[in-house]
């Protein structure tokens, strides 16, 4: 008998992964695990005075403004640098979920909702759990459409995206600081955030399209308008200064959300425009959803 053909083995896949947009990632990550820390360390009760000291709250809030920075840069880090991986992927989906899912729904939980269903505080988590399940829905749903073939290079978001929903909590319960700080109506105030929460859980397990804005190129010649814009938004953060995370931001986010409503109504020509689409972005189909 001949000696049996040997067949060669087939090499073990190898497990890529990107210094750079990883590094991102995990100070994603790691601001998210620090806010927690601000939030559990604070101590609400008010003083002789009956002024809340809301001093770690705020920091809690800064660091999940600046999470969402590193989110914005480490997937075009990867793409920039034509990197992207199955690994890059799942991480950020894991640091997603604790810096703009956890953190945001503990710290409405713990800063807006027991004052707000006093007496009843299983109201208050259980409101805070479905801001939480939706935003973990939402990064299970992309991470399974990112793999499926035929989804596109990622263009629009389906539904709101998570770290504009966390943005948008985190500046709006920040400029509800502010206002209880200079004696601004705060209960007012404070009944609407579960109400923007449930929203928010909502919009981000819809349908609606948003751009991801993922072609913005600096480099680019800019129109007439968003020279202007652009303008504006330097000029207001030159005059508000530290004033431009309790205005500006909430606006920013909110005109976000409003424009997955107001984007089918508007011309192809200004969605282009505003989007910073060519022609050929604009014909393709749309994206991986986030």
């Amino acid at each position: 008998m001949g000696e049996q053909e040997q067949i060669p083995e087939a090499p073990e896949p190898k497990l890529k992964i990107y210094f750079l947009p990883n590094l991102f990632t995990a100070a994603n990550l790691f601001c998210g695990f620090v806010a927690l820390t601000k939030i559990v360390e604070a101590d609400l009760t008010p003083d002789a005075h009956g002024v809340v000291k809301y001093a770690p709250i705020m920091i809690a809030l800064g660091f999940i403004l600046l999470a969402c920075i590193f989110d914005l840069f480490d997937g075009r880090v990867a793409r920039m640098a034509g990197v992207e991986s199955p690994f890059g992927r799942e991480f950020d989906s894991l640091a997603d979920l604790v810096s703009f899912g956890v953190a945001p729904a503990f710290l409405v939980h713990r800063v807006v909702l027991p004052e707000v269903f006093e007496g009843h505080a299983q109201f208050g988590w259980f409101i805070a759990s479905i801001y939480l399940l939706a935003g973990a829905f939402r990064l299970a749903r992309f991470n399974c459409l990112a793999t499926m073939a035929g989804t596109g290079g990622g263009k629009e978001f389906l539904g709101f995206p998570i770290p504009a929903a966390a943005g948008l909590v985190a500046s709006l319960t920040m400029m509800m600081i502010h206002l209880e700080k200079g004696g601004y109506a705060p209960m007012k105030w404070k009944y609407a955030l579960p109400v923007v929460l449930l929203f928010l859980s909502a919009m981000m397990v819809s349908t609606v399209k948003y751009p991801t804005f993922k072609r913005l190129d600096l480099k680019a010649t800019s129109t007439f308008t968003k020279t202007m814009v652009a303008a504006l938004l330097v000029g207001s953060v030159v005059i508000l200064q530290e004033r431009i995370l309790y205005i500006v931001m909430p606006i920013l986010f909110t005109a976000y959300l409003l424009y997955g409503f107001v984007r089918p109504r508007i011309s192809r020509k200004m969605r282009r425009e505003i989007e910073d689409e060519d022609e050929d972005d604009a014909a393709e189909n749309p994206g991986v959803p986030r």
